[in-house]
């Protein structure tokens, strides 16, 4: 059965363009015009992923992401033709799982839904925290794969699903580093060719929840040029689940 792809946007020509790419790749294409006609067909039609123009009239890309996730998980990817890295923290806040800014290569956005797909699909790969993992623990912080749960003494730090992989990734082996490329391939299931600033925002997502600080005992450190690697002046302590 074709997997079913909603696309909204207020400019017609990129819907056209991209109904084309997205139907010539197998899928099938529901369209609209604006974020109140887009929740319409959402909750009519159920599709396997949406994608969303922030800029729209009625109800914009933002709040439709919103509205959605309240309502379901299904993977929404943002079009925008906004590129600072802030704007793109507020995307990944409504729930958003991927971010395309405009200009864009319509093979781009295909390839990106059949990764994301591929990925919602399949079981987590072994870079992923799985549920038998032992928990790690890094003095304050502990980071519970089976509950997939983090905290900071008795805190609990809410992550998102890709932060919490994020993170379990990178401390499961403190001081390696690890490329952007490979976190991409890894976690998000793309190529090479995938924008790596992705990573990066995510990345500064997640530290500002876990108030990055070396004097905890433990970091996240930016390889520069390179990528990231988790820092801890222990290795990795192992506890019950």
């Amino acid at each position: 059965m074709k997997q079913t792809i909603l696309v909204a946007d207020d400019d017609s020509q990129i819907r056209q363009i991209l109904r084309l790419y997205l139907e010539n790749a197998g899928f099938t294409v529901l369209d609209a015009e604006n974020g109140v006609a887009a929740l319409l067909l959402f909750q009519q039609s159920h599709p396997d992923l949406v994608i969303l123009d922030i800029m729209m009239p009625v109800l914009d890309g933002l709040e439709t992401a919103r509205q959605i996730r309240n309502l379901a998980a299904t993977p929404i990817i943002l079009l925008t033709a906004r590129v600072e890295d802030d704007d793109k923290l507020v995307g990944f806040e409504t729930g958003a799982d991927d971010y395309v800014t405009k200009p864009f290569s319509p093979g781009e956005v295909v390839a990106r839904v059949q990764a994301i797909l591929r990925r919602t699909a399949q079981p987590p790969t072994a870079t992923v925290a799985a549920a038998d993992t032992p928990a790690l623990s890094f003095g304050a912080l502990s980071i519970d794969a089976a509950a997939r749960t983090v905290k900071i003494g008795t805190e609990e730090i809410e992550l998102t699903a890709r932060e919490f992989d994020l993170l379990h990734t990178l401390a499961a082996h403190p001081g390696h580093i690890y490329t952007r490329e490979s976190l991409l391939s890894a976690l998000w299931g793309y190529g090479a060719e995938a924008d790596t600033r992705t990573v990066d925002v995510h990345m500064q997502r997640l530290r500002t929840k876990l108030r990055n600080d070396a004097a905890s005992g433990w970091n996240i450190t930016t390889v520069w040029g390179v990528g990231y690697r988790f820092d801890s002046e222990k290795k990795a302590g192992t506890e019950s689940c």
